[in-house]
């Protein structure tokens, strides 16, 4: 478990935030699904699952700091986020009828769209890339992709 130290590489560096953000969209899941507190997640998630082998495979360390504040900021402003997300879903999907891990997804997500540290473009695409992580074989990448667009033309057009 790391705290991202400096004396590692620019390329661990990312992967580790890559896998805090993976971390985070499992925690919030988890939160949803179990009715755990901040606090219980975060410590189960710091404690034994950063870095933990799991059907032979050894998962990457997380970026502790980044994972605590997508997580802790998300919890914080869930309904502004929810309600960025709903623009973004058509009218006949709202947020309570998408999948859970999808939910949980635009609202780690969502933390980093309204900051002000992640480019959108980046964060669409390191978000992206954790729903193939949980849905290889189907178009819920290519809906996250659509979604995440929506909402980060809306917090920044600028940007694009």
């Amino acid at each position: 478990m790391n705290d991202t130290p400096s004396n590692q590489s620019g390329n661990q560096r990312r992967k580790m935030k890559s896998a805090s953000r993976l971390y985070a969209v499992q925690a919030l899941f988890q939160m949803e699904h179990s009715g755990q507190t901040l606090d219980q997640v975060t410590a189960e998630f710091l404690n034994f699952r950063f870095g933990e082998t799991y059907d032979g495979a050894e998962m990457i360390d997380g970026d502790i700091s980044h994972f605590k504040m997508l997580v802790e900021r998300a919890v914080d402003h869930q309904a502004k986020i929810d309600q960025l997300t709903d623009r973004a879903l058509v009218a006949r999907w709202p947020l309570g009828r998408i999948d859970p891990t999808l939910r949980a997804l635009f609202r780690a997500a969502g933390v980093e769209l309204i900051g002000r540290d992640t480019p959108p473009k980046v964060a669409i695409s390191e978000y992206v890339d954790v729903a193939k992580a949980f849905f290889d074989k189907g178009d819920e990448p290519k809906f996250v992709n659509a979604v995440l667009d929506h909402m980060a033309r809306e917090v920044k057009p600028d940007a694009f």
